[in-house]
């Protein structure tokens, strides 16, 4: 659990966000659900500048636009919604060093619950054969952790249906990360956006903090490359070797061998006291 440290800040990012979302038509989460649940696919990270970011979805949601425009996620009149996760791992990290190996048969665990509603679920994250993202989850209901008897068969079995593989006899939580997430949808595309990311470090006990003028893309559909793709790379904005488990665990533990995160993660969480525009700030909790 997070403490008030660990709250998003309402930023020029996050302002971002809604309002290009509420400049967009809405979808149901039903709808979203329905069109584009997208629990195989494939995903690609980007770090927008506030301007830019707003520019390209402006593009992608007007209702001139070639083709279907996207619609953004709204429930109850909301249409920036805060996202808590925990990530389990090993002791010795086997999840993070098996991404950064690049190991075939690599995931990664964690509990997400949506705030606005209280939805909890458990998340096995999957790198599929060809080189895609497989999302398993089961519901957390009442005080249920991932570490309990349920999800524990749960993953159990995930593991040894896509791998052949045992779980990890030794699990505890490593990471948590905190962010408001605006969604825009299309059929079989989906482009989430996060802003004023907070990720605490459950072991070394530190923060690192993102608040200021980049939104964080993700592209996900069951294309290589989609229309979003496109646009961005035409405003000059390439794909960020970057995920906020990975990329925080970079920041947090320098003493981690992280080299393929590191360029990102340091455009992403900017060091205190730099000057070079908005950043982001490192406190011990």
């Amino acid at each position: 659990m997070t403490t008030d440290t660990g709250a998003p800040a309402r930023t020029a990012a996050f302002r971002a966000i809604d309002e290009a979302a509420h400049r967009a038509r809405p979808i149901s989460l039903a709808e979203l659900n329905e069109r584009s649940a997208l629990l195989a696919r494939f995903d690609r990270s980007y770090l927008v500048p506030t301007a830019t970011f707003l520019r390209v979805i402006g593009q992608l949601t007007r209702p001139s636009h070639h083709g279907e425009p996207f619609r953004a996620l709204a429930i109850d009149d909301r249409r920036a919604f805060h996202y808590h996760s925990v990530y389990y791992d090993t002791p010795g990290l086997r999840s993070f060093h098996d991404h950064r190996q690049g190991r075939r048969l690599r995931f990664k665990i964690r509990e997400r619950l949506y705030a606005d509603s209280g939805e909890r679920q458990f998340e096995i994250k999957l790198k599929g054969g060809r080189g895609d993202t497989v999302k398993h989850r089961s519901p957390l209901t009442g005080t249920d952790t991932p570490l309990d008897t349920a999800p524990q068969a749960f993953l159990a079995d995930t593991l040894h249906r896509a791998y052949e593989i045992a779980p990890p006899p030794l699990l505890g939580p490593s990471l948590t990360t905190d962010y408001l997430r605006s969604t825009f949808v299309a059929d079989g595309r989906r482009i989430t956006c996060d802003a004023g990311l907070v990720c605490v470090d459950l072991r070394g006990g530190r923060t690192v903090r993102c608040d200021g003028g980049l939104v964080l893309v993700e592209t996900k559909s069951a294309e290589h490359l989609t229309e979003a793709d496109r646009l961005l790379h035409a405003h000059r904005v390439r794909p960020a070797v970057f995920t906020k488990y990975c990329g925080a665990l970079a920041v947090l533990r320098p003493s981690l061998p992280a080299n393929r995160w590191r360029r990102a993660a340091r455009r992403a969480f900017t060091a205190e006291g730099t000057t070079e525009g908005p950043g982001c700030h490192r406190t011990s909790l």
